[in-house]
């Protein structure tokens, strides 16, 4: 992304800062975005700026596409996550998708918006070939932020004939994520959360769901890509990290910036002073401003160097360079996690108000915190290769889709 788009992109954030708190107010009633704000998002192409210019985007590098995320989210966490996830399943699906097709897709319908992925649900999923060569899909999947946004869902499922698994030339089952549009699936309303809360992170059931044959073959992501962004090289799990540690450092940012005015204005109980007097808020702030900058500081640099790595030919991060990265992510969302609840308790019963704006935030950082390609159970993987123990794939360059 040039220099200007990126200091554009982020002073369209500051403009909306009005238009996007609101919005935030909303979705913890409703829990998922208000339509107007993913209008006024969609106009100003926040779904758009991750994709290649030839689909009407811009070209978002990693470190581009946090700080933009990290903008959005210290004023709301919920409307980042939809930002975050719309425009980031929206540039998965580019990066490998025919040419032709895509411009059909992107460029046909400027406005569109997907979603996709998520867990396994109650439902066992299976895929069917159809006789017009088609694939009809079964199945439910849970955690689909921004699904009630969204013109299309990728979903996971086994493609089957019978009780058998078809497979592919070298004999592996054909498991993919199938393309579904809009009118194919519905939303089962199971997103009753603390933080997150507006994300809209419904399941999504299909019940014999059509894909149509064009788009049979289309995945999340396939490589090689069309185009030469690093981003489009980079294995799916470190993909999916970057984006998630982007919210939890807009949240701290967030928390910081609330502490700080609140401090400023607040008498605490039998005092004279305002709390930004006191030893222990000082002390608090400090703290959590040093723990702020260092994981913003490891994150970017971290991503900086897969994007080098990429950029100088590398067909993949390599196992160092990836394992660096993904230790950054999840060291800064747990360590943003950390501070926003240090300075939570150092505001007092003021950040216990479930008004308050610290009340929300601590919630939304436990809630990105505890997403599962930042979280903490990720320390043990990546501690034991530091022991000398076998890498799992993730964690070193792979976990992604091998080249066609």
């Amino acid at each position: 992304m040039e220099a200007e788009l990126l200091e554009a992109r982020l002073s369209k954030v500051e403009s909306m800062r009005d238009d996007i708190a609101a919005a935030g107010d909303t979705a913890q009633e409703i829990r998922k975005l208000p339509d107007d704000i993913v209008d006024k998002l969609v106009d100003e192409g926040f779904f758009r700026f991750t994709l290649p210019p030839e689909l009407g985007g811009e070209n978002a590098s990693s470190t581009d596409t946090i700080k933009i995320l990290e903008a959005l989210a210290a004023i709301d966490a919920s409307v980042s996550w939809n930002v975050m996830l719309g425009s980031e399943i929206n540039a998965m699906a580019a990066g490998g998708m025919d040419p032709d097709l895509a411009q059909e897709v992107y460029v046909d319908n400027p406005r569109v918006i997907m979603c996709g992925g998520g867990g396994p649900g109650t439902t066992p999923p299976r895929a069917e070939r159809t006789e017009d060569g088609g694939v009809k899909v079964w199945g439910q999947a849970t955690f689909i932020s921004g699904c009630h946004n969204a013109d299309w869902c990728f979903m996971g499922a086994p493609l089957m004939r019978g009780d058998d698994m078809e497979t592919d030339d070298a004999g592996n089952p054909i498991f993919k994520l199938w393309m579904l549009p809009r009118d194919q699936w519905e939303i089962i309303d199971t997103w009753d959360v603390a933080g997150l809360r507006g994300s809209g992170s419904n399941d999504v059931k299909a019940d014999g769901a059509y894909v149509a044959p064009k788009f049979v073959g289309v995945d999340l992501m396939t490589v090689p890509a069309h185009y030469p962004n690093p981003v489009y090289r980079m294995p799916v799990p470190l993909r999916l990290s970057f984006n998630k540690v982007a919210v939890a450092l807009g949240v701290a940012k967030g928390v910081l910036e609330t502490f700080a005015d609140l401090a400023q204005n607040k008498i605490p109980m039998m005092s004279t002073s305002s709390l930004a007097k006191r030893p222990i808020a000082q002390y608090r702030m400090g703290e959590a401003m040093a723990k702020y900058r260092a994981a913003r500081t490891y994150v970017l640099q971290a991503m900086e160097d897969v994007e080098e790595e990429l950029a100088a030919g590398a067909p993949a991060p390599g196992p160092d360079t990836t394992l660096n990265a993904r230790l950054a992510c999840t060291f800064g969302a747990n360590v943003c996690m950390e501070l926003v609840d240090s300075l939570h308790n150092a505001a007092g019963t003021s950040g216990m108000r479930m008004y308050s704006p610290l009340e929300r935030k601590l919630r939304d950082a436990h809630g990105c915190a505890t997403h599962r390609w930042v979280s903490h159970p990720l320390y043990q993987d990546m501690g034991s290769i530091f022991l000398g123990n076998e890498p799992d794939p993730e964690f070193i360059g792979a976990g992604g889709p091998a080249p066609k």
